[in-house]
């Protein structure tokens, strides 16, 4: 496959819409009156009832009806054709759905009975660089959509990907009860998705060569570029950061699980709770059982250096008895004692599986020993005691094989004890050969 074809399957222009269609699809949705106006409010007060239930799928479907993809698109295509009236109007259209859905979703927290900040609610305010990628990747699958006649289930994937209207919510719930981190840290990461899909639709509107609505200088363009670097610097640099902190912290709660389950049990204590603060780097234990001495506290603290955890580990009793010395000795001693009792209860059970087993064992050597030799028609298997006069008894394995027909030849019988000594681990063997009469 040459060059060309390769192309020919990447180019866009191939389903695309007419510059005219999708001039006014993005002008059309770029504009907040109307059904567009009804639906923003409807997509806050979801989102933000949402937020407060810590429901994903109310969430998911607020994300799916809001209109705030219109305006962002808008001024990342106008930008690209350098139509400043689109951009006026998307910059005002946006600006105004921004304050709306502060103002109302801050509304909506500052009287809402339920003000505890849910998992939903937490999402929101701790963006990255990964953040980046979602709202970029997401922007660009929706500006082709809307550029071209095959849209599908792409705009509503889109939606729900980059998440729009959960961010400013959340900012709006930051700003109603006073926490400037949920304010900030959501209002960042709206920023990130606004600026990203921005720019993705910059970016396919330039590469499909949408026709340009005003001339520019060279100047004028070159500043215009400029300004687009600055915020794109301005709203990435600290994505990385976070990204990097983001992937400490997930890297530190992984090697504290698992040290936390290395000292769950320590020396009769056992461990009753845990909690990890990646923040602060430390680690709180809550031990039950015999109390901790200083000694085993430090062998707990220590242990962390072998999972490459650099923490405070801070050691508390939850509930503790202690042992008398003699109360230990004589524990000790039963503990022993046990242990014995439970080591010959398996080797009894051992010899009675054994015995129990010797039956199925007889069954199976006769099915093995007929395809080894095809005259062999009975099998006896038996554990026996030699006792000799001048040595201690001796265990021995009796095997009595039955035969049809002529007797065996001793090469025959030599390779069916050879098999047997194999066959059963032992050389402590004694096999008989009998001839029986055939029925």
């Amino acid at each position: 496959m040459n060059i060309e074809k390769i192309f020919q399957y990447l180019d866009l222009r191939e389903h695309m819409e007419d510059y005219a269609t999708v001039h006014q699809e993005i002008d059309k949705g770029a504009t907040f009156r109307g059904t567009n106006m009804w639906i923003l409010a409807c997509a806050i007060m979801v989102a933000s009832v949402g937020l407060n239930m810590n429901s994903t799928a109310v969430i998911i479907g607020a994300m799916l009806i809001s209109p705030l993809m219109g305006p962002i698109n808008g001024i990342g295509y106008s930008i690209a054709i350098y139509d400043f009236a689109l951009l006026r109007k998307s910059l005002k259209n946006f600006g105004f759905a921004v304050l709306a859905g502060l103002l109302v979703s801050g509304l909506y927290f500052f009287i809402s009975p339920l003000s505890s900040a849910h998992s939903e609610l937490l999402a929101r305010t701790s963006p990255s660089i990964y953040d980046v990628l979602i709202a970029f990747f997401g922007g660009l699958a929706g500006i082709i959509a809307v550029s071209s006649r095959i849209k599908g289930t792409v705009i509503p994937g889109v939606a729900i990907a980059t998440a729009l209207m959960p961010p400013l919510c959340t900012a709006g719930y930051g700003l109603a009860t006073l926490q400037p981190t949920f304010f900030f840290g959501a209002l960042y990461l709206f920023t990130i998705n606004t600026v990203f899909i921005a720019l993705a639709a910059l970016l396919i509107s330039r590469i499909l060569k949408f026709p340009i609505r005003e001339d520019v200088s060279p100047e004028k363009a070159k500043i215009i570029r400029r300004y687009i670097y600055i915020i794109i610097a301005v709203t990435l640099i600290p994505s990385i950061y976070f990204g990097y902190l983001l992937a400490q912290k997930e890297r530190f709660i992984e090697s504290s699980n698992k040290y936390i389950n290395n000292v769950r049990i320590f020396e009769g204590s056992y461990l009753l709770d845990s909690e990890v603060d990646p923040r602060k780097k430390i680690i709180n234990l809550t031990y039950g059982g015999l109390a901790l001495d200083e000694e085993a506290k430090r062998v707990i603290q220590q242990k962390a250096n072998d999972f490459g955890i650099k923490a405070k580990i801070e050691i508390s009793q939850g509930f503790a008895y202690q042992m008398p010395e003699q109360e230990t000795d004589d524990r000790t001693k039963l503990l022993l004692r046990i242990n014995a009792l439970e080591a010959e209860l398996n080797k009894s059970k051992t010899r009675l599986d054994s015995i129990n087993k010797r039956p199925m064992l007889a069954r199976d050597l006769l099915d093995e020993l007929k395809i080894l030799n095809q005259n062999v028609a009975s099998c006896a298997l038996a554990d026996t005691y030699v006792i000799e006069s001048d040595t201690s008894s001796r265990k021995i394995t009796v095997v009595m094989i039955g035969y049809i027909g002529e007797k065996l030849s001793q090469d025959d019988e030599d390779k069916l004890r050879l098999w047997l000594e194999v066959r059963l681990k032992t050389s402590e063997l004694l096999v008989f050969f009998n001839e029986v009469l055939s029925q």
